[in-house]
């Protein structure tokens, strides 16, 4: 092992240092996870009984101590039962951000990336035009708006439509007499894949009081899923987005467009910008090949 340096008898070499950084890391994305949620509590009193646990056997208690020892020699199994919503946003996070994400496995066959990065933009006009219709009649409504998959496990929780996406249609879907307005709206590529969907709720407990239901289930939807949500509220009209657990209330309807366009045009921002990256690092390589010509 390569030594870096040594504090007293302790010699520290660089692969320790390299452990410590990723340690830390890792429980900085745990501690995000658990922040704002009852699990934070449950893990401090876990800790708690694991600290008694060594009191209490450093004290030779030994009845405490086969007791508080058969529940620590089970603790994976308790964590993970204590812990498997946290666990599974975990494992969410790492699997977006992985290799095969966002059907990047296909980058590399040109005709499959872009019909795909092609399909993801549509018309947006019909879902602003019927979140302003919406929230001037103070009509709750839930759509989620995805660009990647067309979400077929919350979809077939509720009604299959595979219809095209329209004002009018919205309208029909989010009346409060229809039987179709309980529940979540999923769009993908310009179509209404379903209708009375059901979507996972948040467990955070930090909400301000004026979250209904409906803000609560996308937030939810948005921590679990790469998702942008439309939330209207039915006591007091306002317009939501809500992205990656963050709820921006109160919007105006351009301010909707804007997200939503935001939100669909960014797998095509990020191939501009690795093509300009490439443009621009060619061009810089074409001085050095003029200079090796030349000497």
């Amino acid at each position: 092992m390569i030594l870096a340096f040594k504090i007293g008898f302790l010699e520290i070499g660089w692969v320790d240092v390299i452990d410590i950084g990723f340690v830390s890391v890792l429980l900085y994305h745990v501690y995000k996870l658990m922040r704002g949620s009852v699990a934070i509590r449950v893990f401090l009193g876990f800790l708690f009984l694991y600290l008694v646990y060594l009191v209490v056997r450093a004290a030779e208690m030994e009845l405490l101590s086969i007791i508080l020892g058969q529940f620590m020699g089970v603790g994976v199994l308790a964590v993970i039962i204590l812990f498997q919503q946290e666990i599974r946003k975990f494992l969410l996070i790492i699997g977006r951000t992985t290799a095969f994400d966002k059907e990047s496995f296909f980058k590399s066959f040109g005709v499959f990336w872009r019909s795909s990065s092609a399909s993801n933009k549509f018309d947006v006009t019909p879902l602003v035009e019927g979140m302003k219709s919406l929230g001037g009649s103070n009509t709750g409504a839930l759509m989620v708006v995805s660009k990647n998959t067309e979400l077929k496990f919350y979809a077939e929780s509720g009604d299959r439509m595979d219809a095209i996406l329209s004002k009018r249609l919205l309208l029909s879907i989010f009346n409060k007499y229809s039987p179709l307005h309980d529940g979540a709206v999923i769009v993908y590529e310009g179509k209404i894949v379903a209708a009375r969907c059901i979507l996972p709720v948040t467990e955070r407990d930090n909400l301000p009081a004026q979250f209904g239901l409906r803000h609560r289930a996308a937030i939810g939807m948005s921590e679990q899923t790469d998702t942008l949500i439309l939330v209207v509220s039915e006591e007091t009209g306002q317009l939501s987005v809500v992205r990656n657990g963050r709820v921006f209330y109160n919007l105006a309807p351009q301010d909707i467009r804007k997200k939503i366009n935001d939100y669909l045009s960014e797998n095509e921002d990020e191939e501009l910008l690795s093509e300009a990256n490439k443009a621009a690092a060619a061009e810089a390589e074409k001085p050095l090949k003029k200079e090796k010509t030349s000497a």
